[in-house]
């Protein structure tokens, strides 16, 4: 009898467990396929928004920036569906969320503080990637704009990565924002040397160098006396070229004026002391 009872016992659980696990497992099943699923959606969708983003002209760093919260968004969706197959209550993910939520921001709030950083960046675009830019921690070409980080590319090939709550929150001068740039070369000649020759020989050598822009009024070539300092009369030379054309325009016009003055026997001066010896 006891063994009878035993198997009494033995069968009701077999009945109790059986349907139990059967149901467990579909449930891990179904789950499974709805992970699956839902990652080659995502992908499909995340592909689709970048096609989109790339036909619509959208900047580069922007496109990067809602994809990745397309992607966010779609996988916190996936997650939510998963365990709501799983049987696991809506409340009780959204209050685990919530909590998540609280304490990762308490942690990472120098990550946030970039993270906003990145999104004003991004959508205010004061530069873009390819653009060169000076900030107080560094200078160099935008290689790319991401969420928490900046790169630059300096000129001589080095990489640095700014946070980006300093750079939206500090000013920086974008150098590539317009498409011509005033070159200024200030050039320091001697009190006796014959000051219209000097403003002459200066001009010609602005007018001369294909890389400057003809203009007119402001946009004009134009050479000044810009100041009396303690050895010589101190001349600016100023011409416009394109953007693109400024270092090599700015290098080769330094030289010539150097050259120009040598040739028209104008003497760059240079500190002098004079010592009187009294008996």
């Amino acid at each position: 009898m006891g063994m009878t009872g035993d198997m009494h016992v033995l069968e009701g659980l077999l009945d109790y467990a059986v349907p139990a696990v059967s149901t467990l497992v579909l449930k891990i099943v179904y789950t499974v396929l709805i992970v699956l699923i839902g990652m080659k959606l995502i992908s499909l969708i995340r592909k689709w928004s970048r096609n989109s983003l790339i036909r619509m002209h959208v900047d580069e760093g922007v496109g990067r920036f809602l994809s990745s919260c397309i992607g966010v968004a779609l996988y916190g969706l996936l997650i939510f569906i998963a365990a709501g197959a799983l049987g696991v209550n809506s409340a009780s993910i959204i209050a685990l969320l919530g909590s998540a939520g609280i304490a990762i921001s308490l942690a990472l709030q120098g990550s946030l503080s970039n993270f906003a950083g990145g999104v004003l960046l991004l959508l205010a675009k004061p530069f873009v990637v390819g653009d060169y830019i000076i900030s107080q921690d560094g200078e160099g070409t935008v290689s790319s704009i991401g969420i928490i980080y900046t790169t630059l590319l300096t000129t001589d090939n080095r990489k640095i990565v700014l946070p980006n709550g300093a750079l939206s929150n500090s000013p920086l001068i974008n150098v590539t924002a317009q498409d011509k740039r005033l070159v200024i070369i200030n050039v320091s000649i001697e009190y006796s040397a014959d000051l219209k020759r000097a403003k002459e020989t200066l001009r010609t050598c602005f007018s001369n160098n294909p890389m400057i822009l003809a203009g007119e009024g402001d946009e004009a070539v134009n050479v000044f006396v810009d100041s009396l300092a303690d050895s010589g009369v101190v001349l600016s030379a100023r011409g416009y070229v394109k953007t693109e054309d400024y270092w090599t325009a700015k290098r080769a016009l330094t030289e010539e004026t150097k050259l120009a003055l040598d040739a028209a026997g104008i003497g760059i001066p240079y500190p002098k002391l004079d010592v009187s010896l009294k008996q």
